[in-house]
């Protein structure tokens, strides 16, 4: 709902939100937006001419998440493609932290994600529960021991078979999206090596960020010529049609974090893997590749 407010509407957001006929959790749930900045309180001013957005009630908002580890002050789910890893504007009740904090019994104010997966991307997420213990995974991001391990399928394999992208990324002129060498470029590096080829040509990646930066692998690789199956943002198909004539939709963008390597309270590393979702498995079954691959994408090494 949007809800343009006019000068007998109310002063203030709480006001409006009872003249729109908004549900009595939407700003509790983070589902309110005055333009663009998330509402916090009922009692914050609103002007004539302010758009008040109220998004719906996410259905998946009471559920909760995967946990495949919990040691000391960290913890690591696996993300389900299909939800944020943090309040977006449909709100906070369904975003993965929201539900990592649901299931270990805590506030989401002590859960701080120390990486993100984007809403169409599966996978392991670390969240550190402690300011010391988000201290120490920052700092471990900065001296490349917070390791990650992504596989992908590509609409078709990049002209070297492994290597580094390094092209900067910048600002798109969508908002929402990044490019390489865009507007205001900063430095990006990603390793990655094609595993394997299904027979029309589709290629899986083993992929490694070095840095973190938006979209990274996506824009990666699609300024490589290998756009994503499913990101139809970057370029990517969201239907292939086989040479059977079967028509294989992704559903999703065909990227899965599967392993994570970060130090512990002892300094000591941790390894968190994510299970291969099974829609991952069904689209490479689909195209004729060879199942066993997954492992070796999860594990070969990369220059």
């Amino acid at each position: 709902m949007r809800w343009i407010v006019r000068p007998d509407d109310g002063r203030t957001v709480r006001e409006v939100l009872a003249r729109a006929g908004a549900d009595d959790d939407a700003l509790g749930e983070g589902r309110v937006f005055v333009g663009r900045r998330r509402a916090r309180r009922g009692d914050e001013p609103v002007r004539g001419g302010d758009v008040v957005s109220i998004a719906a009630r996410n259905l998946d908002a009471g559920r909760t998440a995967a946990i495949l580890l919990h040691a000391g002050d960290l913890v690591a789910a696996d993300k389900p493609a299909g939800i944020p890893t943090i309040p977006d504007h449909a709100g906070s009740a369904h975003a993965l932290i929201a539900t990592v904090a649901r299931t270990l019994g805590v506030d989401m104010a002590r859960v701080h994600a120390t990486s993100r997966l984007d809403r169409e991307v599966s996978g392991v997420v670390v969240f550190a529960l402690t300011q010391d213990a988000a201290g120490r995974l920052a700092k471990a991001r900065t001296e490349g021991t917070y390791l990650r391990r992504y596989q992908a399928v590509a609409v078709r394999a990049p002209a070297s078979e492994r290597g580094t992208w390094d092209a900067p990324i910048g600002r798109a002129q969508d908002a929402r999206l990044r490019m390489a060498r865009g507007r205001d470029p900063v430095d990006a590096k990603t390793r990655y090596a094609v595993v394997a080829l299904a027979p029309g040509g589709e290629a899986l990646l083993a992929v490694a960020p070095i840095t973190g930066r938006t979209h990274q692998i996506r824009v990666h690789a699609a300024d490589a010529g290998a756009p994503l199956l499913g990101d139809r943002a970057y370029g990517g198909p969201s239907r292939i049609t086989l040479p059977s004539g079967r028509v294989v939709e992704p559903g999703r963008i065909a990227l899965h974090a599967g392993r994570v390597m970060v130090p512990g309270e002892d300094g000591a590393p941790i390894v968190v893997t994510s299970p291969l979702p099974p829609e991952l498995a069904s689209l490479w079954s689909a195209l004729g590749g060879d199942p066993a691959v997954w492992e070796v994408s999860a594990s070969c090494a990369l220059s």
